[in-house]
């Protein structure tokens, strides 16, 4: 069996003239990631499908000037808190923290300067049986308003059975708040994804405002068009009459994962299937909710480098991580992060139609 490699390029200068590097992870299988130094940005995900017919299943952008643009997190690796904090306010051990607010008056993805605007060291492994990339990041105390300095690690590997993963790690030297996610957009294979097939692994989800705020406990999904307990077309599912849908233009909303199996904490959170079959994607992660975004505000500003324009529905997100605005819901899991504790969080995209073995 061929051995997983990593290779990388320069790809061009970020902002504050640091180069950007690209790196190439190839399973020798089929599979093969392209993950940039600057924002942590899965840039490409090629995946055959069951002829073998390798396609790009990732919306990205042509280059690294339009990626230094404010583009919606095509790609990014989202941090320090990814998904909303209510107001960009929230008190820690009875301090109060302001975060720059980005988005109709809420911090959105550790606000307007989070890690996706970041450029991350890096270096690469192999092991014979998958190839790595480690990025590292340093972020000092008070960065975007988050106490504590933060250092972060997220490896990325494919491997031989052309499985895709992301690790990230970080540590603290004064307590606060974390939820890291991957906010890839993904396509298998069409125009856009209203006739792809989507399967979530949860029984709950969390109703939100007109700002994308939660309004309170997650609800049951039974009876609503947010039940995806069952595999769902996407343009069946978004047609239906529901103000939560109206008012987000789409799916914009967390739901609650089912409890993980003891073990390695992986659990199955969704299954994404391409109108044809051809392709099927399944996220595991030891995150407990996936935010579906359904690209409800896509509108044809940004192209990729093949020409194609990504326009509303185009693509869809499934980003594994913590509720939001945990940090100020007692009620939801916690974001909290001590000095002497390390986060630890692990996503998985698995191709169940491709014959490799695992």
């Amino acid at each position: 069996m061929p051995r997983p490699t990593a290779h990388r390029t320069p790809f061009g200068t970020a902002p504050g003239n640091a180069e950007a590097d690209l790196w190439t992870l190839d399973s020798g299988t089929g599979v093969r990631a392209e993950v940039l130094t600057y924002g942590g940005i899965l840039h490409r995900l090629t995946v055959p499908d069951t002829h073998g017919e390798s396609r790009q299943i990732v919306r990205s952008l042509s280059a690294m000037d339009e990626y230094a643009k404010d583009h919606p997190y095509f790609g990014a690796l989202v941090g320090r808190y990814a998904n909303r904090i209510a107001h960009g306010s929230f008190a820690l051990d009875g301090t109060t923290h302001e975060i720059p607010v980005n988005d109709r008056g809420h911090a959105l993805h550790g606000g307007p300067e989070g890690f996706h605007t970041r450029v991350w060291e890096a270096t690469s492994r192999e092991d014979g049986d998958a190839a790595f990339v480690d990025l590292r990041l340093h972020s000092p105390d008070g960065d975007m308003g988050f106490p504590g300095a933060l250092d972060v690690r997220a490896t990325y590997a494919v491997d031989a059975s052309g499985t895709f993963s992301l690790d990230c790690t970080a540590t603290t030297d004064r307590v606060t708040v974390v939820n890291l996610t991957q906010h890839a957009y993904f396509n298998l294979g069409d125009d856009d994804v209203l006739g792809h097939t989507l399967q979530v692994d949860a029984d709950h989800y969390l109703p939100v405002d007109a700002e994308g705020i939660p309004e309170g406990d997650p609800a049951e999904v039974l009876g609503t068009p947010f039940d995806l307990t069952g595999p769902q077309v996407l343009r069946e599912r978004l047609s239906l009459p529901h103000e939560q849908l109206a008012s987000a233009g789409g799916f914009d909303h967390c739901w609650v994962l089912r409890d993980a199996a003891p073990g390695d904490g992986l659990r199955r959170a969704a299954r994404l299937t391409a109108p044809d079959a051809s392709r099927v994607m399944e996220v595991w992660t030891t995150e407990p909710g996936i935010q579906v975004y359904t690209g409800n505000l896509l509108d044809g500003t940004f192209t990729d480098g093949e020409g194609r324009v990504h326009d509303r529905h185009g693509a869809v997100c499934l980003e594994t991580q913590h509720l939001p605005d945990s940090p100020n819901r007692a009620a939801f899991p916690t974001t909290v992060l001590r000095p002497g504790q390390t986060l630890h969080t692990r996503t998985e995209w698995r191709f169940p139609h491709l014959t490799v073995p695992r």
